[in-house]
């Protein structure tokens, strides 16, 4: 078995990990019944799920990649945070390139666990470089994404992308996604549910691209990502943090205010604290 297979089943191990644990007795067999339904169809009669160990406390005071990140960053438990004992395989450009495009394929783009697949023309997976440094996660497609089937291309992302310019940065040198793959009606903020059920996609990409720090763009994605019921114009500008696994070393996450905030609220103090998140984020990467 290839590092890219295993670590593929590992990912499909902690996904179920997370659903079981947070489901109600009927969602967990619906779910189990689809995840068994998929493996008939991959041809997989077995996967291992290892033994499950005690839930990952939060990383207050853990080392970070930055001493200035370390002592400013805050951390808090991530609720959709998966509890496997297998350390988390890390894969070469070419194994994140089959695991991200398996799951894209096989998985997100016929799921039917939620009701959002009822509305949707296209599912989003999320697209740029495996090996992107800078992570940026969104709260759900629009109707520009829902109809291209990617991620920020409408006016909200075409100021992300002067965002990203402004890092000395082009589009494709980072990672694009969001917290749920289908469109939200009217573009409201996904539902908790709709998040719990769509959070193990996101989860495997942030496992598999493994960048060095996540920016999170809106209340929405901050709140799912970091763990928290703060709004977003507390959690801005301040460092928190995100831990993958028992063992993984916690990633840096930088709040800031999602695009289209910004677009109707275009005003120099806005900018500017965005413009301020981006800064710290491109002194820990080193921009």
């Amino acid at each position: 078995m290839t590092a890219a297979t295993t670590f593929y089943w590992l990912m499909r191990a902690r996904e179920a990990d997370v659903i079981l644990h947070a489901m109600t007795e009927r969602r967990r067999k619906r779910i189990l019944r689809q995840h068994v339904q998929t493996d008939r169809l991959l041809g997989v009669d077995a996967v291992p799920l290892g033994e499950p160990v005690a839930p990952v406390p939060t990383a207050a005071g853990s080392a970070s990649r930055s001493s200035t990140v370390a002592s400013a960053v805050r951390s808090n438990a991530a609720p959709l945070l998966a509890t496997v004992a297998e350390p988390l395989p890390r894969l070469d450009r070419e194994g994140k390139l089959r695991v991200l495009e398996a799951m894209r394929l096989e998985e997100v783009q016929n799921c039917r666990k939620c009701e959002l697949c009822r509305g949707r023309l296209n599912t989003v997976f999320g697209e740029g470089d495996v090996d992107a440094s800078i992570l940026f996660i969104g709260e759900g497609p629009g109707q520009n994404e829902d109809e291209q089937g990617r991620p920020f291309v409408g006016r909200a992302g075409e100021l992300l992308d002067k965002m990203i310019a402004a890092m000395g940065l082009k589009r494709e040198q980072v990672y694009i996604a969001n917290i749920v793959k289908c469109r939200p009606p009217n573009n409201r903020a996904p539902t908790p549910i709709e998040v719990e059920t769509c959070w193990p996609y996101l989860y495997r990409q942030i496992a598999t691209i493994r960048p060095k720090v996540i920016v999170t763009l809106g209340g929405p994605a901050a709140k799912a990502v970091v763990g928290t019921s703060e709004g977003i114009t507390r959690l801005r500008g301040t460092w928190h943090s995100y831990v993958l696994g028992p063992g993984e070393e916690p990633i840096p996450v930088m709040p800031t205010f999602h695009p289209a905030y910004v677009l109707r609220n275009y005003t120099p103090e806005v900018r500017g604290k965005v413009w301020s998140d981006l800064q710290q984020v491109m002194k820990l990467v080193g921009l």
